[in-house]
């Protein structure tokens, strides 16, 4: 564990712990200020909320500010890896959540959870599922001796399918678990949380003239910017769910268990076929991992804008940030410890 803790920063390897603390902190001033949280409920336009709009870019841009787009070109270098984890990205994973979100949350574990929010956490799951992520990916794929290039060339693919492929999804898997679709509200969340801040870090690239070490101080600036406002949402999504999750606290198991599969399915499932496909394992790697990610900010955000914050669907995407860190470490671990195994019995390339 200390060569990982070597390459994950100390907030990263802590995220857990940070949304515990913003649980408190959340529930906390939720009981305090009500009124303060509720004025905030009501700044929005088109049913955005404009606070989470702004928390939003602050924690997104950055992680797209990492990503060159003229990685794309180097496609064909590693085909095979780069189709599997789009196979499992787009076709897998959002019907898969959608389908254990069926078996859990609307049939098994409907006793034990409040009526009136089973839908809405079924929508929650759908969109932690709807999009892959674009950040933690390189620190797991770093932490795995991921090759740097099939990462970058992966993820920029990811962004460009994501600004046409997110609503209809998202879309499609509501209406088909009977859940009506706001449209309008869903277009704006995805121009708002998506296409403009795909189109401001390409201009930022642009600005800093594609100099790395320009870059690179750049992040480092605005990295504390990012966390900080991921942590606001937290707590403000915590100060809206507090009394439902001090009434049942069971909730938040409950609802990490579909999310817990869907990343071991999903992430064995990539592993395999790419073994099964010949690819080296470096590429196979971060693959596994691109395969089981979720975009957790950007579904935090459509939650809140689809659902409202105190909503079922908006408590599930953060569960989804709950466990994102310890899971996927298991997932690195099990990529690092079964390598000689990977490589043992490829196929063939």
């Amino acid at each position: 564990m200390s060569e990982q803790a070597a390459k994950i920063s100390t907030f990263e390897r802590n995220l857990s712990w940070w949304v515990l603390g913003c649980i408190v902190v959340g529930i906390s001033l939720g009981k305090v200020m009500p009124g303060v949280f509720q004025a905030i409920s009501h700044l929005q336009i088109a049913e955005v909320n404009l606070v989470v709009a702004v928390l939003i870019w602050l924690m997104i841009i950055p992680m797209l500010l990492k990503i060159d787009f003229a990685h794309m070109g180097e496609v064909a270098q590693h085909a095979r890896g780069i189709g599997v984890t789009l196979a499992i990205n787009w076709l897998v994973k959002p019907f898969s959540m959608a389908l254990l979100a069926w078996i859990f949350i609307r049939h098994l574990f409907a006793p034990y959870l409040p009526a009136e929010q089973i839908d809405s956490y079924i929508a929650g799951l759908i969109l932690l599922a709807a999009a892959p992520c674009t950040a933690m990916v390189f620190v797991w794929s770093n932490l795995c001796n991921g090759e740097p290039k099939f990462t970058l060339s992966q993820v920029a693919i990811n962004d460009v399918i994501m600004l046409f492929a997110f609503a209809p999804i998202v879309a499609l898997l509501l209406g088909l678990s009977s859940i009506t679709v706001p449209w309008d509200t869903l277009a704006i969340s995805v121009v708002l949380f998506i296409v403009v801040p795909v189109v401001i870090s390409q201009l930022w690239r642009k600005v800093l003239h594609g100099d790395p070490e320009r870059l690179q101080r750049t992040l480092t600036t605005i990295q504390p910017v990012s966390i900080s406002a991921l942590l606001v949402t937290l707590i403000l999504l915590f100060a809206f769910q507090g009394e439902q999750i001090l009434d049942q606290p069971l909730i938040i198991l409950l609802l990490a268990v579909p999310i817990l599969i869907q990343v071991y399915l999903n992430s064995g499932l990539a592993y395999l076929l790419n073994r099964k496909l010949g690819v080296a394992h470096c590429v196979a790697g971060p693959s596994a991992l691109i395969g089981a990610s979720n975009f957790f900010e950007l579904a935090v955000a459509t939650a809140i804008a689809l659902f409202g914050f105190n909503s079922g669907a908006a408590l599930a995407t953060v569960v989804g940030v709950l466990i994102e860190v310890p899971v996927m470490l298991t997932v690195v671990n099990i990529v690092n410890r079964s390598r000689k195994w990977y490589e043992n019995g490829k196929e063939p390339a």
